[in-house]
């Protein structure tokens, strides 16, 4: 399920449409960020995109709901870490399909001189990358076109190193991306490698997608996911707090994203059983 800024990690479809610049946007299939982008109303998705967002919906009508909390959480995660933390440089794997503000637009929002990496791999998203390099003119943004489960062509990508100085705090954020990894130790690993290269002072924030508050209509989301050719892996808190391990948690742990640090408007307006991911924010001693 992409309830992602962004996109999956996943594999090459057979065959599609070309969108702008020529790029294939294997349009004759779902896509999680089209998905996505359909069920938040936006406007770049296609017929089996509208298709497994409507089935979806069928069993699980919360699903817009918990697309709204994550990327709420999103904003939330970029405020948090530019206003609290002091980050200056952030890479965003995931980041999906552009809809203001991006992450870059929270953070220069706050410090205009920050910089942002985004990296993610859904043809989609490359269509419209110029929409995530409006940069200010005191920070920077780029983005890379790449598969998360190959960290090491994003942590080598001249993208990155010419954008990020990696001697000094970068702020990591993996919002609702490992599930589409469904091999654990393939999920674990992927994450581990990225958050190795990232200097002391870091801080890693990360969303993981989770049936343990619904877990009998979720079996169901996860059926009409597969049945569109997308990847969906619960994986209960246990399972998403092992993504932090060897880092210090931030208050108030590993919790359902719409309880991390809520807006203050936001408390107690969404029901539990209408949010599927857990979410928190470490920090790199």
């Amino acid at each position: 399920m992409s309830e992602t800024d962004g996109g999956a990690p996943g594999g090459t479809p057979a065959s599609g449409g070309a969108g702008a610049e020529g790029v294939d946007l294997h349009t004759d299939r779902a896509h999680g960020a089209r998905i996505y982008d359909y069920i938040l109303g936006g406007k770049d998705h296609y017929a089996a995109d509208r298709a497994a967002g409507d089935a979806t919906l069928q069993v699980w009508p919360s699903l817009r709901i918990h697309m709204q909390a994550n990327r709420s959480f999103m904003h939330r995660v970029a405020r948090y870490l530019a206003a609290d933390k002091g980050i200056r440089q952030f890479l965003d794997i995931g980041t999906g399909i552009p809809t203001s503000p991006n992450f870059h637009e929270v953070a220069q929002a706050i410090a205009p001189e920050s910089r942002v990496v985004y990296v993610d791999n859904d043809p989609i998203v490359l269509a419209h990358a110029r929409a995530l390099l409006t940069s200010t003119p005191e920070g920077r943004t780029a983005y890379i076109q790449a598969d998360m489960r190959e960290p090491e062509t994003i942590i080598t990508a001249p993208e990155l190193l010419e954008t990020l100085d990696l001697s000094r705090p970068v702020g990591l954020s993996l919002i609702a991306m490992v599930h589409f990894i469904e091999d654990d130790d393939e999920a674990y690993r992927v994450v581990r490698r990225i958050v190795d290269v990232l200097p002391s002072g870091s801080y890693f924030a990360a969303a993981i997608a989770t049936d343990d508050f619904a877990p009998e209509v979720l079996a169901r989301v996860q059926e009409v996911y597969h049945s569109h050719g997308e990847t969906l892996r619960w994986r209960t808190l246990a399972q998403a707090e092992r993504f932090f391990e060897g880092l210090e948690l931030e208050e108030p742990g590993v919790v359902q994203i719409h309880k991390w640090r809520p807006d203050h408007v936001d408390v107690g307006r969404v029901d539990d059983a209408d949010i599927a991911m857990y979410g928190g924010i470490a920090y790199k001693p």
